[in-house]
């Protein structure tokens, strides 16, 4: 792999559920508006990081999981 996975298995899951959230809130709740498409969007780069373990945000303050070499 080209990166090391920097979430842990419980915030993957709980990125699963914040990001399906986020898209029903983004969809359904504020409808075609700018604000709503925000929502959207970054509920689908939350449930991204939650599938692939991999988030760029955490990789640029050099987060690790734990028990990994520093």
């Amino acid at each position: 792999m080209f990166y090391r996975k920097n979430v842990g298995g419980k915030e993957r899951v709980a990125r699963l559920v914040a990001g399906v959230l986020m898209g029903v809130c983004g969809l359904f709740f504020l409808g075609a508006t700018p604000l709503g498409w925000l929502v959207l969007g970054a509920g689908v780069m939350t449930v991204v990081t939650g599938l692939v373990g991999f988030c760029p945000a955490c990789a640029m303050v050099g987060r690790k999981l734990p028990g990994e070499p520093r």
